[in-house]
Parts: C-alpha cells; sequence; structure tokens
C-alpha cells in the first residue's frame, strides 16, 4: 500500500510556511536538546556553555559547543529535510532529487571551480566588509559589527587545530554535515518549493540563496555565501541531482578547514583568507571569476545534453 504524503496538495505558500514551523521547532528542540548532552557529557553549566566567548578556555567549554554544533546541525537541517520530503511525497529521494547522480566530468569540474573561486569569494567578502549603513542605522550597524567579530574569534577557536585527529574532525562537523544538511533543506527543500510558487527557476534561485547566506547571521560575508547559493541552485537545476551541490558545499568547507590547517601550523605560507584581497591580485581574482562562468556553462552544457539523451532513451 502507497505511503500517504499528507501535505502534498497544500498549496506553495502554505508548505513555505509549514516547512519554516517545522524547521524552528525542530531546531528549537534539538538545541536544547544538545544543550542538556553537553552538560550531562562534559559536566559543564549552562551559563557556561551559553557565554562560550567568556568562557571558552575553560574545561569542556569547546567540546560541549563542537558536541551541540554537530546535533543542532542534524537537528536544524537534516531530520526536517526528510520529515518535510516525507510529508510532501510519495517517493523522499526523488522529491529532494537524491535519487540521480551527475556525470562523473561534472562532479569533476565543480570540485575545480569550488577551489578555483577563492579569490573571486575572498575579492567579494573583502567588498562586502566596507559595508557601511546610513547614520540612522548607526546602532544596528555596531550590533552587526560585534556579532560579526564574535563569531570570527569563536570561529578561530573551532579552527584550532595541531593534529590530523582534529583536521578530520572539523572536514565532518564543519565540511560534510553542513554540506548534506543545508543542501537537503535548501536546495532539496525550499528551493523546490519557491519553485512552485513562483513557477520561476530563476526567483526560485536568488530567494532561496539570500535566504541560505540570511540563514547563517554572517552579515559581512552575505554576498560572497549568497553567490555560492546561486551557484549551487543552478547545478540543482541544471543536474536534477542534489550530489552536485552537496559535493560543491563539501569541498568549498573541507577545502577552507585544510588551507587554514596547512597555514596556521606553517606547513603553507599562502593565507587563504587573503588571497584575492591583495592589491596585485587582480588578475588571479579576474581568472577565478572567468573559471567559475566557463565550469557552471560547461557543466550546464553536460548535464542538459545529459539528460536530453536520458529523455530519449525513454529511461524515468
Amino acid at each position: 500500500m502507497p505511503r500517504t504524503a499528507f501535505f502534498k496538495d497544500m498549496p506553495p505558500f502554505s508548505k513555505l510556511m509549514v516547512s519554516a514551523g517545522f524547521v524552528l521547532l525542530s531546531m528549537i528542540i534539538f538545541s536544547v536538546i544538545s544543550l542538556g548532552l553537553a552538560m550531562l557529557v562534559y559536566h559543564v553549566k549552562s551559563d557556561v556553555i551559553l557565554d562560550p566567548l567568556t568562557n571558552i578556555k575553560l574545561p569542556g567549554v569547546l567540546d560541549s559547543l563542537n558536541l551541540m554544533q554537530t546535533i543542532s546541525a542534524i537537528g536544524t537541517f537534516i531530520l526536517p529535510a526528510f520529515l518535510l520530503a516525507l510529508l510532501m511525497s510519495e517517493n523522499t529521494f526523488e522529491f529532494l532529487k537524491l535519487n540521480r547522480a551527475a556525470a562523473f566530468n561534472s562532479f569533476l569540474l565543480v570540485s575545480i571551480m569550488v577551489l578555483a573561486m577563492l579569490p573571486f569569494i575572498n575579492w567579494l567578502a573583502e567588498l562586502n566588509g566596507r559595508m557601511v549603513l546610513p547614520s540612522f542605522l548607526h546602532g544596528i550597524e555596531q550590533w552587526m559589527r560585534k556579532s560579526e567579530d564574535d563569531n570570527a574569534e569563536l570561529t578561530k577557536y573551532f579552527l584550532d587545530m595541531h593534529t590530523r585527529k582534529a583536521v578530520i574532525f572539523n572536514i565532518i562537523m564543519i565540511g560534510l554535515i553542513p554540506a548534506i544538511g543545508e543542501e537537503l533543506l535548501f536546495r532539496g527543500v525550499i528551493q523546490k518549493l519557491f519553485l512552485e510558487w513562483t513557477r520561476n527557476k530563476h526567483a526560485a534561485i536568488f530567494i532561496t540563496a539570500a535566504l541560505f547566506s540570511a540563514m547563517h547571521l554572517q552579515f559581512y560575508g552575505f554576498i560572497p555565501r549568497m553567490l555560492l547559493g546561486v551557484l549551487f541552485g543552478y547545478l540543482l537545476v541544471w543536474s536534477g541531482s542534489l550530489w552536485l551541490p552537496i559535493l560543491g558545499h563539501f569541498v568549498n568547507n573541507a577545502s577552507a578547514v585544510i588551507f587554514i590547517y596547512l597555514f596556521r601550523n606553517e606547513l603553507s605560507k599562502i593565507d587563504p583568507d587573503k588571497i584575492g584581497t591583495q592589491t596585485n591580485d587582480w588578475l588571479a581574482t579576474l581568472i577565478s571569476c572567468i573559471l567559475i562562468i566557463g565550469i557552471m556553462l560547461t557543466v550546464k552544457r553536460i548535464e542538459v545534453w545529459r539528460g536530453k539523451k536520458v529523455e530519449n532513451s525513454g529511461i524515468v
């Protein structure tokens, strides 16, 4: 007997509102669960964990934050995405676009593109960081700057890696889990629902990318993160496979962890955060931009051709 998708025939906007409610509720529940587990496992009081920058060097605090971030990511992104797919479709993997793989050449090209885009992404981040709000929003700007500085300080402790074990852990926590979870929710569910609502793939991609970037609450990295969301959105539309944006997301995050480890442990002289931001880096930034455009268009051609070939063969 086929499974009943209770929300399948619900209007698209209603699906979006239900999805927002599910995600918010799951985030709250798993934040509480993760806090309780951290207190139980590492014997740290809640007020200490909830003021991490003040107490970050106390025993168990950083481990507690790592545990909470991992559990919260699973509870906020992965579980709601699968639950919503179950409620909105009879075929969960087809709904999330997990039932089809992209071409091998596309996987290879996307991996190269993500690595090659670093100068351009850093240049955009540098421009974004110079953003100044009107004087009447000075209070909000101060809050945004402080929030950004606090996030940067906390990230510095997360990425303080001196062993291969620490690198592998961060690749999983910062690279793999967010790549799977955020792509499942944003590209797999939210972008699909915005496409149903707007009936315009470009609008769906850009709106989802803006929400994806805003969710990180890092205001001075909003533009480069939104660009990543846009690129991942088009990769999904062209390939029909969520595995392609998942790979791109993973390579982006995991490579950042590895580059930072190499630089901070003096195994490399290249500061990954500075690539593309120096005055004489304009050529690298230009080449990076050209490679992004060229590779995206190549992947589109590969995947559109592959899709037509599959369609003409009668395979569904």
